[in-house]
């Protein structure tokens, strides 16, 4: 994921005022949503649950695209959407990294529903950075990428197996990428590139969803989301909805309406190139100096600092989504 800041100011203006909007949005239906959300009927999300998904998928080793590692673990979620009642797709393709080398691609797709022609997209990838660049021990081995890919997987999983609880009356749209955190900053359009390829073939086949959510780096104890600049752009309204379920449930402290700035990664080419509205609940933390979390493409990004309320909040927030939209 090309989490490089390109923070324009003319955007950055436009989101002060749509967060000011926002919150005075939320303290005016505050009662009134807040005795809603709990009435919202919907199966538990159970965060021990997400985590064995989430050691599942570290247990396989770094998840790099052409390795071992990449094989064992498509067929794990493939296996595991089919166990949940999905309709199963594997998008399987090459593509050409930063470095002009070719790697296999394999994205997944469960669809929950697919009679229903108003849908929701669910979205996470699931590959492993190649490299820990932003560390200073072995900079040059892959990481495990527990928080960075398999947390947003492992929510997913678990949402998946929920839904076969109680079926909403929409449709959801599973997505699991490949190849995402493949790339170079300095390299243009050489992150998500499993979304790239996909994005195209949704436009090219028609696919069409009502908006979408990409979960990415779900899972440490100190998540803090906030309202991403292209999420703001593209999906301001869906975006208002999500943060004001999640406050409702209780989860304000996990949820700012604080804007940040733009990133360029799976939910950019889905709004870009797909047209679907996509928000992005991605964890930040302003006093890293990435702006992201502190674990963030190093080999700390392992399985300890994995939380299981973070999991169970940001679960909760999304089950609530689906059967509130």
């Amino acid at each position: 994921m090309n989490k490089k800041s390109s923070f324009i100011i003319i955007l950055l203006l436009a989101t002060c005022t749509f967060t000011q909007t926002s919150c005075k949005w939320i303290k005016k239906n505050n009662a009134a949503t807040n005795e809603e959300a709990e009435k919202i009927e919907r199966p538990p999300f159970v965060a021990d649950s997400a985590y064995s998904y989430i050691s599942d998928q570290v247990a396989f080793g770094p998840r790099v695209p052409g390795t071992e590692a990449q094989k064992k673990c498509v067929d794990y979620l493939k296996q595991k959407l089919v166990q949940f009642g999905a309709q199963v797709q594997i998008q399987e393709g090459t593509v050409t990294v930063f470095d002009g080398t070719q790697k296999p691609m394999y994205n997944i797709i469960g669809s929950i529903n697919p009679q229903i022609e108003r849908r929701l997209l669910l979205m996470a990838h699931w590959d492993s950075r190649p490299f820990a660049d932003q560390g200073t021990i072995d900079s040059d081995k892959p990481i495990d990428a527990a928080n960075d890919g398999a947390s947003g997987v492992g929510v997913l999983l678990e949402i998946a197996r929920q839904l076969q609880l109680k079926k909403p009356e929409i449709g959801i749209d599973i997505l699991f990428v490949d190849v995402e955190d493949y790339g170079k900053p300095e390299v243009e359009n050489s992150y998500a590139l499993g979304t790239q390829f996909w994005a195209k073939q949704a436009k090219n086949s028609g696919y069409m969803a009502s908006n979408g959510i990409l979960l990415d780096m779900v899972g440490a104890g100190d998540a803090y989301f906030t309202f991403e600049g292209y999420s703001v752009q593209y999906a301001g309204d869906f975006l208002k909805m999500v943060w004001g379920i999640a406050h409702q449930l209780g989860h304000g402290s996990y949820f700012s309406y604080t804007p940040t700035d733009m990133i360029t990664d799976d939910h950019y080419y889905v709004n870009t190139i797909a047209g679907i509205p996509t928000i992005d609940i991605i964890h930040r933390d302003m006093s890293s100096p990435t702006g992201f979390w502190k674990h963030w493409h190093t080999q700390e990004d392992k399985l300890d600092k994995i939380d299981k309320k973070t999991l169970q909040v940001v679960g909760e927030t999304v089950l609530a989504t689906i059967y509130a939209y």
